[in-house]
């Protein structure tokens, strides 16, 4: 049996009718560029977190730079970030100027540990603003985060990428700080046919910043600017494709929960470390991921079997090459280095079978033994 570690095919089956509809709607009318369905697409994404704005840029990545942009870094100032993520919540920080410090994770979520951000903000007397990172599908546990920050004058930037529709005591993900980042990335739970991002908030200045910001900072004259701004607009074609996935989201994350479910029983009483979920938490499982001793030996025998698996961050952003310069070594985030040699994540999307699922657990089962 072969069994993708995604099978966006399978989804697109569902779905290909009205996909093609929109498509096909957007050539007819030929507005490729902030068209109607981006500003549809956006008042949608708002309703469904409960925000009051929501504005559509090229990527997750830009989302996260453009959220600090708008809230104006300097090159003096510190940025607090989790070093167990994707190269983008550092990089952003990094591409202006801006110095990111790293706070080891929770071992159990593998989100930032509140505990450890307090002790940070002691030692550093420069910082501007948080990102904390809800990490494959769960939330970080935020009320620490938001009493910290609002003790210490911070912004708190969610990098929601994982997480559209997962919940932290009922708040929905990138909804809870100043500003919240998604990615519709295709691998996302939400995902479209290409790049493309998202930038919640409920303050207006930020809202109306942001708009410019990604239209080159421009005025409301052509031609005339008020920021230094960057192109990354969210293209009108993905706005028409995730307006018809985002009708399904919340019951393609319930099928995610049911797979999850599944694994947790049938890992019960074996080797294997399932995810954590918080007490607080709605985990929407971007990725399912296992513990195990021998990562490596699992991911060879998985694959050997036809299981599409993968390790996710297997060198944290502290040791990577390009932030050598901040001076970190190895040793410094033992929970996050930890992580990275022990995960695994194994396919949890809706569309698996209960004979896929079967196969996976017996695969690994048989390989732990």
């Amino acid at each position: 049996m072969k069994v993708d570690l995604l099978d966006l095919k399978a989804q697109y089956q569902e779905i290909r009718e009205e996909v093609k509809a929109a498509i096909d709607h957007v050539l007819t009318h030929q507005h490729f560029i902030l068209g109607p369905e981006v500003k549809e697409f956006e008042e949608e994404v708002a309703r469904y977190c409960g925000v009051n704005y929501a504005i559509g840029v090229a990527s997750g990545s830009d989302a996260l730079l453009l959220s600090l942009m708008a809230i104006g870094v300097g090159r003096e100032d510190i940025v607090l970030t989790t070093p167990y993520t994707f190269f983008a919540t550092a990089g952003s920080i990094s591409r202006l100027g801006v110095r990111p410090v790293f706070i080891d994770i929770d071992p159990k979520t593998y989100n930032i540990d509140p505990a450890k951000v307090e002790e940070c903000l002691k030692r550093h007397a420069t910082v501007k603003a948080i990102i904390p990172v809800h990490l494959f599908g769960q939330c970080a546990e935020m009320d620490p985060i938001l009493e910290l920050a609002e003790k210490n004058g911070l912004k708190v930037i969610e990098d929601a990428a994982q997480a559209l529709g997962s919940e932290d005591k009922g708040r929905k993900a990138g909804t809870m700080g100043d500003i919240g980042c998604f990615s519709f990335f295709p691998s996302k739970n939400l995902g479209g046919l290409g790049d493309g991002g998202m930038i919640v908030t409920n303050d207006q200045s930020l809202a109306e910043r942001f708009r410019s910001l990604r239209v080159h900072g421009t005025g409301k004259i052509k031609y005339s600017y008020n920021h230094i701004g960057i192109n990354s607009r969210l293209d009108t074609l993905q706005a028409s494709v995730l307006r018809v996935k985002l009708s399904y989201l919340d019951r393609w994350n319930e099928g995610r929960r049911d797979n999850a479910a599944f694994y947790d029983r049938a890992f019960k009483g074996s080797p294997v470390v399932t995810p954590y979920v918080a007490d607080y938490s709605r985990h929407i499982y971007n990725q399912y991921v296992i513990r195990v001793p021998d990562r490596d030996g699992l991911l060879a025998h998985l694959n050997s079997a036809g299981i599409g698996c993968a390790v996710y961050y297997p060198i944290p952003l502290h040791i990577q090459n390009c932030f050598k310069s901040l001076g970190y070594k190895e040793g410094d985030f033992p929970e996050s280095e930890k992580a990275a040699k022990e995960t695994l994540s194994i396919p949890v999307y809706p569309e698996l079978t209960e004979e896929h699922r079967s196969y996976i657990v017996d695969k690994i089962l048989e390989f732990i033994g």
